[in-house]
């Protein structure tokens, strides 16, 4: 059933780029590096990730290390979320998702929402969730009408006080609104709810996320996997990234520390296949807000417990850590950056291990996962010969 390895985990450190990638310049993005700005601006150190290979990479240097370790490329258009998870499973973006960050959601939408949700909307700006929270959470609670935001990335988000609105009602609110967005011309990739707590001056946003993604366009490296009876563990907003499609067991998570102990409970489970994990408050909590002191404490998060995790591997697993995207927190606005990842690739029993050369596409890391368990992938290029 597999090659070389029975069970591989793929962890994505969400947004942690190692700097521009060959268009990032297209994106508007120069002289972006999520990892090395943070290392400089916190003089922050990460000797176990640094074990792995991983400075190496941003610094242009070959020293000794326990993993494989590279760099990839995105060849989709775009630099969300749901853009490189699809491509690290194979699909590639030709289209980038409709975005409203400079004007807001139309009029049209506005109105059918309010029409068919019996609410009306705040907001409708692209704002961070934490502000719009803050100027607008008050008003919600003495009128109840729901707050609508946008970002720079393909997101319609809805924010709502738990006790205001409960959240099966928050829920359902979102499924509307996530139909009435597969029209063309309204096509987001995400709606987001967003539920939130306390008092006007002490809100505080709730772990009860949940993402309404689209449909992945084809069929992924998870369906391949799950049709030939494999098991694919989703940690984190695995799942909710991919609509639940190609998912065996899901798995959700309150935060990065919640997801670092579901990937070790994960760990200690006897299965066959893969193992998907999301880490998301590099990006949701600390990237977009420009916080590089956070982004370095959620670093050094998993620097302290990656030895635990390597620890915990059996001899015959994989592990790979990559990254989705960048969002270099010392950059101007709060977008996304166009940046690439990096690859760390980890076994016990590796004899040699050393630099590859960088990778054309995210969906190389797909193509290896399909490759050691025999089955075909249409998109990048397998390095699972070269793990030695």
């Amino acid at each position: 059933m597999y090659k070389k390895y029975k069970r591989i985990f793929l962890i994505v450190l969400d947004s942690v780029g190692i700097g521009k990638s060959l268009d990032s310049e297209k994106y508007g993005d120069y002289n972006v590096n999520t990892l090395l700005h943070t290392l400089e601006e916190t003089k922050g150190t990460l000797p176990n990730l640094e074990k792995m290979g991983l400075i190496n990479l941003i610094k242009n240097q070959r020293n000794k290390s326990d993993s494989y370790y590279t760099r990839a490329n995105c060849i989709s258009l775009g630099k969300d979320t749901l853009t490189g998870h699809l491509e690290l499973m194979g699909v590639k973006t030709e289209k980038p998702l409709k975005t409203f960050t400079e004007t807001g959601f139309p009029e049209e939408l506005i109105k059918e929402l309010e029409l068919k949700t019996g609410r009306k909307v705040i907001g409708n700006i692209s704002a961070s969730g934490t502000k719009i929270i803050e100027d607008l959470g008050e008003e919600h609670i003495k009128t109840g009408n729901i707050i609508v935001y946008t970002s720079a990335d393909s997101v319609l988000q809805i924010a709502s006080h738990e006790k205001v609105i409960p959240l099966d009602e928050l829920y359902k609110i979102c499924e509307i609104a996530r139909n009435i967005t597969l029209k063309e011309e309204w096509k987001v990739g995400r709606i987001i709810a967003r539920p939130f707590i306390g008092e006007p001056g002490n809100f505080e946003r709730t772990s009860n996320r949940h993402d309404y993604a689209l449909n992945p366009p084809e069929e992924t490296i998870l369906d391949t996997l799950k049709e030939n009876k494999l098991d694919v563990i989703a940690i984190g907003k695995i799942s909710d990234i991919f609509n639940n499609q190609g998912i065996t067991k899901s798995i959700k998570t309150k935060d990065n520390t919640d997801g670092i102990e579901k990937i070790k409970d994960a760990l200690k489970e006897d299965f066959t296949g893969l193992c998907f994990a999301n880490l998301n408050d590099f990006d949701s909590k600390y990237g977009h807000r420009r916080d590089p002191i956070g982004y370095m404490k959620a670093l050094k998060e998993v620097d302290d417990n990656i030895n635990q995790i390597k620890d915990l591997l059996n001899d015959d697993d994989l592990l790979i850590i990559t990254a989705d995207h960048g969002n270099d927190p010392t950059y101007t606005g709060t977008d996304h950056t166009r940046e690439m990842t990096p690859v760390l690739i980890y076994n016990k029993n590796f004899k040699n291990p050393t630099r590859l050369s960088d990778l054309e596409t995210f969906a190389s890391i797909g193509s290896t996962i399909a490759d050691n368990f025999n089955l075909e992938s249409k998109l990048g290029t397998s390095f699972l010969e070269n793990l030695q």
